[in-house]
């Protein structure tokens, strides 16, 4: 019995050592990222998921098992040291095991052991689960919770996703939470550079093959001067034209609906704006209803997703920058209008 009780003192204290060593390694990922990677088929995100979702009773099952060690301890303590010195050694390893326990090279063999049964005992928790909310205690709790507390965190964290992200998916959701904050006059046609058509212009070849080359699918119909709008003239449109016909003034081929929004509005405004009015192109005024720009729904499109949108019959990649090659010198004055 005397040779029997130091062997058993030894393996329990050992095993002790053991439990106090372990110490389960959280994912980086997060539990979205883990079960998005389980729904994939990933077996190993299936482990380090359940290792995720049971860290507190798999904490709690250990300081349960180094209780009952302990306990073992003390009481053959007792038995081989006599109770004073037997209390004293007991109340020594209680407060020195978790020391040793974190030598590197045991907590490393520890850590091995255990992840070599894991599995069985994640198996185990998930089997008695009545169990272990009994024995459940306070233990480290993972925050899957991300609390973004501002606009520029969340565009600071989409900028620093690293490969998560494609460079075109991170520009579509920097542009769309700034979506809101982009006033019209920020991406329009300004004024000087606006491409436009006279009334009572006759559209023969030349003035046709001139439109055409200006690069544009659509140009404003002004009579007089650019704050006189009074259509809209569509390139296809012009194909449609009767080289014999008489009526072949611009006026008589231009859509008659004009559209005006304001160029201190939202992109988001104006979006909604050409849904609902199911327009392709705008006539931006000020607040003295002077005419400053015009507004595509390309533009505004371009705007959202960050790159440009050439339709089948632009020319130019940059209609801006093509109109600005020969900018018009529109005056200045004023005419009440129907807004968008």
């Amino acid at each position: 019995m005397m040779v029997v009780l130091p062997v058993v003192y030894i393996v329990v204290f050992l095993c002790l050592l053991v439990v106090l060593g372990i110490h389960p390694q959280l994912s980086s990922h997060s539990r979205f990222e883990l079960q998005r990677r389980v729904r994939a088929g990933d077996s190993e995100a299936e482990l380090l998921l359940k290792r995720h979702m049971l860290l507190r009773d798999i904490f709690s099952l250990q300081r349960v098992i180094s209780a009952i060690l302990l306990v073992v301890l003390s009481v053959i303590g007792v038995e081989l040291f006599h109770w004073a010195v037997g209390f004293f050694i007991s109340i020594l390893i209680a407060l020195e095991a978790g020391a040793l326990a974190r030598v590197s090279l045991w907590q490393k063999y520890s850590q091995k052991l255990y992840e070599k049964y894991e599995a069985k005992i994640l198996a185990v928790i998930e089997k008695y689960p009545a169990i272990f909310r009994t024995i459940r205690s306070v233990a480290p709790i993972p925050n899957d919770h991300y609390d973004i507390e501002s606009k520029d965190e969340l565009l600071s964290m989409v900028k620093q996703s690293g490969d998560v992200l494609t460079k075109d998916e991170k520009r579509l959701v920097i542009n769309g939470l700034s979506f809101n904050e982009i006033s019209i006059d920020t991406v329009m046609t300004p004024r000087s550079m606006i491409e436009s058509v006279k009334s009572d212009e006759l559209l023969g070849p030349l003035v046709l093959d001139d439109l055409h080359k200006k690069g544009y699918s659509r140009f404003p119909v002004v009579k007089d001067d650019i704050d006189h709008v009074v259509g809209i003239l569509y390139v296809q449109d012009l194909l449609m034209i009767d080289p014999k016909s008489k009526s072949r003034r611009a006026d008589a081929v231009m859509d008659k609906n004009v559209y005006y929004i304001r160029n201190d509005r939202s992109l988001k405004y104006a979006l909604a704006a050409f849904l609902k009015a199911q327009r392709h192109l705008f006539v931006v005024v000020n607040e003295f209803r002077e005419t400053v720009g015009l507004l595509s729904l390309e533009d505004v499109i371009e705007a959202l997703l960050g790159r440009k949108i050439v339709d089948e019959f632009d020319v130019y990649e940059d209609l801006r920058k093509a109109a600005g090659t020969n900018p018009q010198k529109n005056n200045l004055s004023t005419k009440k209008r129907r807004d968008v």
